[in-house]
């Protein structure tokens, strides 16, 4: 559906319910190679999930000086970002074993990666391309809807040839395009977890997109949620 002027938006169809610990603080999720990956904050940790059940089958406790964010793996590394320590863990991911670290300077968010860059979010309306050998910025865009500036860019993740991102406080995810920046859509997923929790004091947003490219299939999920959800996009019901 498309408002005068206005983005195209999509909906959602949810597939299936599962499982998802509801302690887990939600920074990142990605899906590769069979295996969901999932990146939490405040009692950080990496883990790898069980899909049905969303039991940690491996789990790495980050130090308590750092507060986990995004994640993503690239040629056979899990990168990990880190709030405002900024520090990029990197892990080899068959082992869970930490083998360098990175530095940078602005609030780590979201992170993603398009088989060749990584693609970061910092909580602005910027997103960064870094050299996954040495970190360094290639490249940066700056995010726009409809000409404005779109900040909050929170977890990334890259579908189709798309950046998808959670906005933070917001239950939609804006489709970027990598070329210009600009929102070349919304994913409309109002109603998906509507019972917030009292003790999560609001704090509870809808974060963590994973995709499985090689079965086109798309997890989502959000900090402290009791689920996670399997979806297809779908045109938006009116």
């Amino acid at each position: 559906s498309t408002m005068g002027g206005q983005d195209p938006v999509l909906g959602y169809r949810v597939i299936a319910q599962l499982h998802h610990d509801s302690s887990a603080f939600t920074q990142g999720l990605e899906f590769v190679s069979g295996r969901l990956i999932e990146s939490t904050g405040i009692a950080s940790t990496l883990r790898e999930v069980e899909i049905n059940n969303g039991n940690p089958i491996r789990l790495v406790n980050l130090t308590r000086d750092l507060f986990g964010e995004g994640c993503t793996v690239l040629k056979g590394l899990v990168y990990q970002l880190t709030w405002r320590s900024y520090v990029c863990l990197v892990y080899d991911f068959e082992t869970f074993k930490e083998v360098k670290r990175f530095k940078y300077n602005t609030p780590g968010w979201g992170i993603c990666n398009d088989g060749k860059s990584l693609i970061m979010s910092s909580g602005s309306d910027e997103v960064v391309y870094r050299d996954p050998e040495t970190f360094e910025v290639t490249r940066k865009l700056k995010v726009t809807d409809n000409g404005k500036p779109l900040d909050q860019v929170n977890e990334l993740e890259y579908v189709h040839g798309e950046i998808w991102a959670n906005i933070w406080f917001r239950d939609s995810i804006a489709r970027i395009s990598p070329e210009t920046g600009n929102v070349i859509g919304w994913i409309d997923f109002k109603g998906l977890h509507p019972q917030r929790s009292k003790f999560a004091q609001g704090e509870d947003v809808f974060n963590g997109i994973a995709w499985d490219k090689d079965r086109d299939r798309l997890w989502v999920t959000g900090k402290l949620w009791p689920s996670l959800f399997e979806v297809e996009i779908a045109e938006a019901s009116l």
